[in-house]
């Protein structure tokens, strides 16, 4: 039984497809934040039906507008080619085979202005939800429904647990963890779906952590369902 009228009539947005433009314009917002924004190029690896028809059904031009943090209802989405010129923003699309996934799968490669690299995987799984599964390498599985933190700290013994405590102060579920760890650089990257925001700024407590190098906090790709029209 559906759980709400979005699961009855699916997002408001710019058509003609929830899984190829709606999903799309997420799929590319998520990647845009979960890369720190400010890109300077992108490459957009489409596989299967996305590679097929990105053009028909304006994948091309929703994933490029999620890119530029437009939301899948924003009306510039049809603009993204235009808008990405007049950012600077270099981009390209190429139909590949990424393998045994989703059907609906993108892959980019991130080249930030400051010169970063990010490379994020993710599908568009139909209705207009999404689903990230992999980012810089590291398998994940964030939906963009719920906050995400995300760290870069020194790998010594505690920095987790101080972490989880925190959260645990603060009353607050943790959904879904994955932690990479270097030993070349004895560095590790964290990422942690919660299930709520706290009542402070828990990012300020966590950068207090000895070994905290850098700490991040995504809110959830905001929805708008045809009820808030």
């Amino acid at each position: 039984m559906p759980n709400s009228l979005f699961d009855i009539m699916g997002p408001v947005m710019i058509g003609p497809s929830s899984s190829h433009t709606a999903g799309a314009a997420r799929l590319g917002k998520m990647a845009y934040k979960l890369s720190g924004g400010d890109i300077a190029n992108v490459d957009i690896y489409l596989h299967g039906s996305f590679a097929a028809t990105y053009r028909g059904h304006g994948t091309d031009k929703a994933l490029l507008a999620g890119l530029l943090n437009l939301s899948p209802w924003d009306e510039q989405l049809r603009d993204s080619f235009q808008l990405a010129q007049e950012k600077g923003l270099h981009y390209q699309f190429i139909p590949t085979d990424l393998g045994d996934v989703h059907p609906n799968t993108v892959k980019f490669s991130i080249t930030g202005k400051n010169g970063d690299l990010s490379e994020i995987v993710g599908s568009s799984i139909g209705g207009g939800q999404v689903v990230v599964s992999e980012i810089d390498g590291l398998t994940v599985n964030f939906t963009g429904e719920r906050p995400i933190l995300i760290t870069r700290h020194q790998d010594t013994p505690g920095v987790i647990s101080a972490i989880a405590t925190l959260l645990y102060e603060q009353q607050i579920n943790i959904g879904n963890m994955t932690v990479n760890r270097s030993r070349q650089d004895h560095l590790a990257s964290m990422y942690i779906e919660i299930d709520s925001l706290c009542q402070e700024d828990i990012t300020s407590r966590i950068r207090q952590i000895p070994g905290m190098m850098r700490v991040k906090l995504l809110l959830p790709i905001e929805e708008r369902t045809p009820a808030q029209f």
